[in-house]
């Protein structure tokens, strides 16, 4: 079946079976930063955004995203830098794997909530899990990184 979306700003068209989640059909493109982890929507390694939203690519048919838009780490390297660069001063980035998932998340965060309570934080992050450091870490890093970006949208 043929699936048009928009890939990182670039329209695509591609044939994909009708079974074919978009976690699968994203690496199979080349967009290796969607890791797989759980295949059950529990981990949050194969976030990308889908029209801006975080979605779990590995419990998205691919078909689903027909006439969207979609967003990976690649799209935002130099924000995800920033982000992963906070995660690391706080010691919450142990082995990494789950900081691409992280990074999508609170980059669509930061764009949809200017002043998120501490409440509006954890419920955003819910979906990303992190076996190798605490929570509280994350947290703070978050939470640096969205007071920087604060900073700069007020100039």
């Amino acid at each position: 079946m043929e699936v048009r979306f928009v890939l990182n700003r670039t329209e695509v068209v591609l044939n994909v079976r009708p079974d074919e989640y978009l976690a699968e059909t994203l690496r199979n493109q080349g967009v290796l930063s969607v890791h797989i982890g759980c295949n059950e929507s529990n981990c949050g390694t194969c976030t990308v955004l889908i029209n801006g939203k975080p979605s779990m690519s590995c419990s998205v048919l691919t078909a689903q995203v027909y006439g969207k838009t979609v967003t990976t780490v690649e799209d935002i390297q130099e924000e995800a830098n920033k982000i992963a660069d906070y995660f690391s001063d706080e010691g919450a980035d142990q082995c990494g794997f789950c900081l691409v998932g992280f990074a999508l998340v609170v980059h669509a965060l930061a764009l949809e909530y200017p002043n998120p309570t501490d409440e509006e934080i954890k419920n955003y992050l819910v979906g990303n899990l992190c076996r190798c450091s605490g929570y509280h870490a994350q947290m703070e890093a978050v939470k640096k990184y969205l007071a920087e970006v604060k900073k700069h949208a007020k100039k």
